[in-house]
């Protein structure tokens, strides 16, 4: 009896030594998936880190040339043209009104193209006046396409001037695709500061669109790719009826890479 109960309380300690072995092994093996899973995450997370800077300084590279040949063409070349308008105006011409009268109308519509391409090309004087009154600017410029309605709530303060350049280009981009493909007659833009972030929601009375069938346009990308220029998120909606289109936006006030939430 002795020799069985030795027997049987031998073979409960290599059954429990056993177990021990098994458990460490699986306790090692855990830590080691566990250190592996965030090893991965960490990397991850420094690939999309750089990805974003990449964006970041492609598109700030972009912005400078842009605005280099802006400040070329309105300084320089629209000034020259302006000097030489007034010089026209002060030619005794003698008779010849008419072809004073083409040759004025040919200096005007050149003014125009010059200032018109500079705008397009970079916001020359946003800095100076900034986002609230370029938009105003931009709205006057197309009322005769469609009503845009601009709500800015108390309390907004003039961003960076990157941040207002990106928004600026948004808003233009979003209401040059709305008046060339959705039918609209109205587009609102509504801006508001929170403590920790910038909202900025654009929607409009059009046709609206499905998102994966235009995703890869350039229209949507230049957008997209502003946004997170600015590490700012946002997210796509149809409006009332699914008629027309939403892209609501928000931009944290801190926008050099924070940590990114998702959209509610």
């Amino acid at each position: 009896m002795k020799e069985v109960t030795l027997n049987i309380n031998l073979l409960i300690l290599i059954i429990v030594t056993i177990a021990i072995i098994v458990s460490f092994i699986m306790l090692a093996y855990r830590t080691f998936i566990r250190r592996i899973i965030k090893e991965k995450n960490v990397q991850h997370e420094a690939e999309v880190l750089h990805q974003k800077k990449l964006v970041l300084e492609n598109i700030k590279a972009q912005e400078e040339e842009r605005k280099r040949i802006a400040v070329m063409i309105h300084d320089d070349i629209g000034n020259r043209l302006n000097i030489l308008s007034l010089w026209l105006n002060n030619l005794d011409t003698q008779g010849d009104e008419v072809i004073k009268d083409n040759i004025s109308s040919q200096m005007s519509s050149l003014i125009d193209a010059a200032r018109s391409i500079s705008h397009s090309l970079y916001p020359v004087n946003l800095e100076s006046v900034g986002l609230v009154l370029y938009v105003e600017e931009l709205i006057a410029n197309l009322s005769h396409k469609i009503n845009i309605s601009l709500k800015v709530m108390p309390g907004y303060k003039k961003k960076d001037i990157f941040v207002e350049v990106q928004l600026y280009r948004i808003i233009q981009e979003f209401t040059t695709n709305v008046i060339k493909h959705s039918d609209a007659t109205d587009l609102w833009i509504y801006i508001k500061d929170y403590p920790q972030n910038m909202a900025v929601v654009i929607s409009d009375n059009g046709q609206g669109f499905e998102y994966e069938e235009v995703k890869k346009g350039m229209g949507i990308k230049n957008i997209e790719s502003r946004i997170k220029s600015m590490n700012a998120i946002h997210k796509w909606k149809k409006t009332f009826l699914n008629k027309g289109s939403r892209l609501i936006i928000k931009i944290p006030k801190q926008h050099e890479f924070p940590n990114q939430n998702s959209t509610d």
